[in-house]
């Protein structure tokens, strides 16, 4: 499935700054090194649309990508563990939540865990300030060629019963196999066509 062509069309780097663009927006969350930029790439069927490193912390701005002339995806900074210095990981906090509390094009939120452990401190404050917000979130399990069928299956039970969300709340994917995008997209596609 393609979602349409992808641009990068520009970034927000302060708290309160206007977005790029005015169109309904996705935006995509997790801790550093969860994965973000491999699975938008692989979402818009692109191998290098969104930076990715090998050092956590990469993304340490709001990145928005304009899809189809639809709709954007935006890559939130990580929150966690990050190489970055101290300063630029103590900004993007205010950054992240300003953006999440105040943009009126914000249609939903994509919240990527890493399927290889469980949700961590940094991720229980993320989905406390989203319940705050009421934003739609969708739960996406990262990473999931890295366990075995058995232990995907119960990791994403054990998730579903955690988080006390739906079955259709919590997908499976992977970037690496393509695993879940589809579905992933599809349920982009229709959060859009709802707003």
């Amino acid at each position: 499935m393609r979602l349409g062509e992808a641009e990068f069309i520009g970034a927000v780097r302060e708290p309160g700054q206007a977005p790029p663009t005015r169109l309904p927006q996705i935006a995509i969350i997790g801790r550093s090194n969860v994965g973000k930029s491999s699975l938008i790439n692989a979402l818009l069927n692109r191998k290098a649309l969104a930076r990715v490193s090998r050092t956590p912390g990469r993304t340490q701005e709001i990145h928005f990508y304009e899809v189809g002339g639809r709709f954007c995806l935006v890559d939130l900074p990580g929150y966690g563990f990050a190489k970055a210095p101290a300063e630029v990981r103590q900004r993007w906090e205010p950054l992240i939540q300003s953006y999440l509390s105040t943009s009126p094009e914000l249609m939903g939120v994509i919240l990527l865990l890493d399927a290889r452990h469980g949700p961590s401190k940094d991720d229980r404050r993320m989905l406390d300030f989203l319940g705050r917000l009421e934003l739609p979130t969708l739960f996406v399990l990262t990473k999931v060629d890295k366990l075995s069928r058995g232990k995907r299956k119960a990791r994403m039970e054990e998730t579903r019963e955690l988080l006390e969300i739906p079955e259709d709340q919590l997908l499976a994917t992977s970037a690496v196999t393509g695993e879940g995008t589809e579905t992933l997209g599809k349920s982009v596609l229709a959060a859009v066509d709802e707003a």
